[in-house]
């Protein structure tokens, strides 16, 4: 992060985080505001390579002194998952990506953390997405019907960001993929945090929840066909062939159960809770 971008994100009156991956359904600690929406000028895509890192200790009052590491780590330093980054639009645009076209919207979710809490949270994060991401600031649009009062005061246009995000330039990017040998790794990754196909499964089910718009075909090409591997695998065990790895049949089922999962298997990890109440709607991970 440059020294500018410090600058300016210390002048803002409120902090605000920007979630395009896992934190949809796992959002980071000391939050008293959640909104739906989009940034423009990015491309989504599961370019980023993941595995567990050793652990670190920290301080934060939340996790009582515990340690902490990376927490979608999807795969092993040997054979590492793949999570979802942001590509610059001009980038991608020079690069030979199977999947050819991208939404020009790329939807996620924008926290607000509690003032005094800041500092705190800025430490989580960075431990938790320690692993090839780096800090940018980018504005994000809350979809429309957002409660006018879960803005900032006199907001008008976007409200700027803070999102974290793996760039070509680190050594876990792993750049385009052919999708059917994309989706096979993904099927077959696993790590300390969970099979890396419920990663895949529970971004798609979070996206879905967003809003009418938030669809993202990359993001659905993949799912569609690890989903279409799974079912491959189920009916070779059928028959007694040998495979790599058996898929929980209520994953094949649908991917709002993995969603579920996932959100229960993130609330093991960190004591973190919000400060307030919030909307319904909110809760619920659901555009108006």
């Amino acid at each position: 992060m440059s020294a500018q971008n410090a600058a300016d994100g210390a002048q803002q009156d409120e902090f605000w985080l920007f979630g395009y991956g896992s934190l949809i359904w796992k959002p980071p600690p000391h939050f008293d505001r959640r909104i739906p929406g989009w940034v423009t000028g990015y491309v989504r895509r599961f370019w980023q390579a993941r595995y567990s890192l050793p652990a670190r200790p920290t301080g934060l009052d939340g996790l009582n002194g515990a340690h902490l590491v990376a927490q979608d780590h999807r795969g092993t330093p040997e054979a590492p998952g793949r999570v979802v980054t942001l590509i610059s639009r001009e980038y991608w645009e020079q690069l030979n990506d199977p999947h050819g076209s991208a939404p020009e919207k790329v939807w996620g979710v924008a926290y607000r953390i509690v003032p005094d809490r800041v500092a705190e949270v800025k430490e989580y994060l960075d431990i938790r997405e320690i692993n090839g991401y780096t800090i940018h600031y980018t504005p994000f649009h809350p979809a429309p019907g957002v409660d006018p009062s879960l803005l900032p005061p006199k907001q008008q246009g976007p409200i700027r960001t803070l999102v974290y995000i793996g760039t070509p330039d680190n050594d876990q990017f792993v750049g385009p993929q052919n999708p059917q040998e994309l989706a096979e790794h993904i099927y077959r990754s696993e790590g300390p945090s969970g099979l890396n196909r419920d990663y895949l499964w529970g971004l798609e089910a979070a996206l879905a929840e967003l809003g009418p718009e938030s669809e993202d075909e990359h993001v659905t090409d993949l799912s569609d066909r690890v989903r279409a591997v799974a079912l491959r695998e189920e009916k070779r065990l059928e028959v007694g062939i040998a495979k790599v790895e058996p898929a929980p049949i209520e994953v094949v089922a649908g991917s709002e159960g993995v969603l579920q999962r996932e959100q229960q298997h993130h609330l093991q990890h960190h004591d973190f809770k919000q400060v307030s109440s919030v909307d319904e709607q909110e809760e619920t991970e659901k555009a108006a």
